[in-house]
């Protein structure tokens, strides 16, 4: 397919609630849209990149360039047969992931309306709807935390994650699990931890822990292996995890027991792909963890999660979870059930995007022909 044009849109999304991470405090979501123009067709990728450096390296000032100084030479009124092809042509590209997943997810949308299949049929998705968990970031209070947990969990969610920092860890998890002691209960550390604190993560044991998210720094595959080593509860990887080769490492030197597999972080669903199939021949379960995406982004990661390896509750959750308003027509929301229905050709279940949304939430447009 000739790619005759490409646009990046810069929008802005307040999010219904502020999202505190170990790092940063989040008040809207400030994301890159890459829309792709071929032969007649639009396809639309998300870039999940954030205002600064600051889950990775890159951000959207940093992706943007990218798209347009490097990649776009590389596509722009070039004949690309797909996602695949693309992923090879790029290659020279060293990281920069999350720039090369949003021009890559447009090419996916690409090939769904040229061959009229749903994602989930050309990715080889097994799962007609996946289940949901919630992920709440770090509040003021934990009588707060409490709250939003109960709430959540009348809501149906299959799984809680809360984040945790350095003083505000153990014994938030503790008065956590003293409330709610049967509950599926995961911590995500986002990289804020060493092995100094290889106590803290022994004592977090009693607690029943479905698992431990990235206690370590991203770089820290050794560190982790010697950690799991040490405690019950499983790790999981996140940031550590960004290509087939990482996965691969981590396995073998016994760094986690499961991972958590984020399309963009992977450098796009083709990688993704990759991972899963290496986790599944080793037993190591995945699940499809969140950016705060938009409805673009959102609706992929769905597809993605429909892999047969994919068996725990994802971070994907629905779009009112985060926003008043999304991009897609309609909006992502959850089951009765607290699950995602897969997007299919066969089910009639199908996203559409909604251009006015994107057009109120713009904040620049740049067009290259």
């Amino acid at each position: 397919m000739i790619i005759d044009r490409v646009d990046i849109i810069r929008v802005k999304n307040p999010f219904v609630h502020p999202f505190e991470t170990s790092f940063v405090r989040f008040v809207e979501r400030d994301a890159l849209i890459v829309k792709i123009y071929s032969e007649g067709l639009v396809g639309y990728g998300e870039c999940k990149a954030f205002f600064a450096p600051l889950y990775s390296p890159e951000d959207n000032g940093t992706c943007h360039h990218i798209i347009k100084n490097i990649i776009l030479p590389v596509i722009l009124h070039k004949d690309i047969e797909g996602p695949e092809e693309f992923m090879e042509k790029v290659s020279f590209i060293r990281g920069n992931n999350l720039a090369k997943a949003a021009v890559e997810n447009a090419l996916w949308e690409l090939k769904v309306q040229r061959e009229g299949k749903s994602l989930k049929t050309l990715i080889g998705g097994v799962y007609n709807e996946v289940k949901v968990g919630v992920s709440i970031g770090i509040q003021p209070k934990t009588s707060d935390l409490l709250k939003r947990i109960e709430k959540y969990l009348a809501e149906g969610y299959h799984r809680t994650k809360i984040k945790i920092k350095p003083s505000k860890d153990i014994e938030v998890v503790r008065e956590v699990r003293k409330h709610f002691p049967d509950i599926t209960l995961t911590i995500d550390a986002n990289s804020s931890y060493t092995l100094d604190d290889i106590e803290l993560f022994k004592a977090m044991d009693e607690f029943n822990l479905a698992y431990i998210e990235q206690p370590l720094a991203e770089n820290d595959i050794i560190d982790h292996s010697v950690l799991q080593k040490q405690i019950k509860t499983p790790i999981c990887l996140d940031e550590s995890i960004e290509s087939l080769e990482d996965a691969r490492r981590a396995i073998e030197m016994g760094s986690c027991k499961i991972i958590n597999i984020k399309s963009s972080r992977c450098g796009g669903i083709h990688e993704s792909i990759k991972i899963h199939d290496l986790c599944m021949k080793h037993n190591i379960p995945v699940w499809c963890g969140g950016m705060t995406e938009l409805g673009i982004g959102r609706v992929q990661n769905i597809s993605m999660a429909s892999l047969p390896n994919f068996t725990l509750a994802h971070d994907i959750a629905a779009s009112n979870r985060y926003f008043d308003e999304d991009i897609t027509i309609p909006t992502v929301n959850i089951t009765k059930n607290c699950t995602l229905i897969v997007p299919d050709e066969k089910n009639g279940v199908n996203y559409m995007i909604d251009e006015k949304a994107i057009e109120k939430m713009m904040v620049s447009h740049d067009v290259y022909k």
